[in-house]
């Protein structure tokens, strides 16, 4: 399966489907991670598992997420899993919602945070330009088999181009949780402030 470029249009997605139904549980230990953020889903805390079959053997296997997390990166079966939830559930409505958004927009979901970049090495997967160091960048990832790889940057400011139009802020400040809070604000401001889609009405690298 060939990984999308640049601000190329939506490709089809090959997704693998299960016999067992995707569960939200209560998290027994504090022993597994997020698949969407890394980080560690607390015991006695709700996660929701994504049930694939296993690319290494016979069998199935659950991947583990943050209902939070699941709504942006995994949103097809989080929705499948919503009515069977249990009461408890926090902000189901919310969790619903933005799994809707990210099926808006199938570039939505490869949103893994931002941050500034290190260097002035990296190219911007958009514009094909570099990404000066210091500035905000996007970052990406891919997923396929069961699994998230990174996928390259996009410059905040080129966010409206690549997502054509599209939100993404919440997902952005959401996968950025080690973001001060001045950071957090101008980060935000960057994104509000950034200019319309030029380079796809001018011609951009679409590949």
């Amino acid at each position: 399966m060939a990984i999308p470029q640049g601000c190329a249009p939506n490709q089809s997605r090959v997704d693998y489907p299960s016999s067992m139904p995707h569960i939200f549980e209560v998290a027994p230990t504090g022993r597994a991670k997020c698949r969407g953020c890394g980080a560690t889903i607390a015991k006695g805390e709700l996660r929701f598992g994504e049930r694939l079959p296993n690319p290494f053997g016979e069998g199935e296997m659950t991947q583990w997420f943050h209902p939070g997390c699941a709504a942006f990166k995994r949103a097809e079966s989080l929705l499948e899993a919503l009515p069977d939830a249990p009461a408890d559930l926090h902000d189901k409505e919310g969790l619903e919602g933005r799994a809707r958004g990210t099926l808006e927009h199938r570039r939505l979901e490869r949103v893994d945070g931002a941050e500034r970049s290190p260097t002035g090495q990296a190219k911007c997967r958009c514009c094909r330009e570099r990404i000066e160091r210091g500035a905000w960048r996007i970052r990406l990832v891919f997923y396929e088999a069961g699994r998230f790889s990174p996928g390259g940057f996009v410059h905040l400011t080129c966010h409206r181009a690549y997502f054509e139009g599209h939100d993404a802020l919440d997902r952005i400040q959401h996968f950025s949780p080690g973001l001060e809070e001045t950071d957090r604000k101008e980060l935000e401001e960057a994104y509000r402030t950034a200019p319309p889609s030029e380079g796809l009405e001018k011609g951009a690298p679409t590949s």
